[in-house]
């Protein structure tokens, strides 16, 4: 099973949206995720959705890949589209037991599932375009200007990092190097 789930996978290509640097993917993805949490109406929908298509069309990410990627995610998916559809008050369409459909549930849980599915294809149209590495470095030059205010924006790998050495009265015992150097 896991073989078959490209949750973010890099597919290399050469359209203007795996070129586009990856600085202005990220703020792009932001302001798409954004835009579509503000989404309201079958209007701002239908925008985002048509937005998302085109972006997947510039890309060339095949329809199959993306919904492939959801594989992952549909349990989640299908358990909050059932939520929304049973348990949201509104005028009674359907009753059975203690599950009652409702108009605002079937409005709802519409609008809640496409959000989910947008977002998450949306995301992956960015992993999908861009290397991990570029990824990396593009994060690392948009939080850069976080350096003057020391925060730290760029990790050492493992191997540079510098070691922290334990200090004495801290539950480590001191023990003197097995061949000290001269002075």
């Amino acid at each position: 099973m896991l073989k078959d789930i490209t949750l973010g996978q890099y597919f290399p290509g050469d359209t203007p949206a795996h070129k586009l640097d990856p600085r202005t993917k990220i703020i792009l993805v932001i302001l798409y995720i954004v835009a579509l949490f503000q989404a309201k109406n079958l209007l701002t929908y239908a925008l985002m959705a048509v937005t998302f298509v085109l972006c997947a069309r510039v890309s060339k990410v095949g329809a199959r890949a993306l919904l492939k990627g959801l594989k992952p995610v549909v349990i989640i998916v299908l358990f909050t589209g059932f939520l929304n559809l049973f348990f949201t008050p509104g005028e009674t369409l359907f009753e059975l037991g203690f599950l009652r459909l409702t108009d605002q549930g079937v409005y709802n849980a519409l609008r809640m599932v496409v959000r989910i599915m947008l977002l998450i294809m949306g995301t992956f149209l960015l992993t999908y375009t861009t290397s991990p590495i570029a990824l990396t470095d593009g994060m690392e030059l948009l939080f850069a200007p976080l350096k003057k205010i020391k925060v730290p924006v760029h990790a050492e790998p493992p191997e540079k990092a510098p070691c922290p050495r334990p200090r004495a009265g801290h539950g480590h015992v001191h023990r003197p190097a097995l061949h000290p150097h001269p002075h």
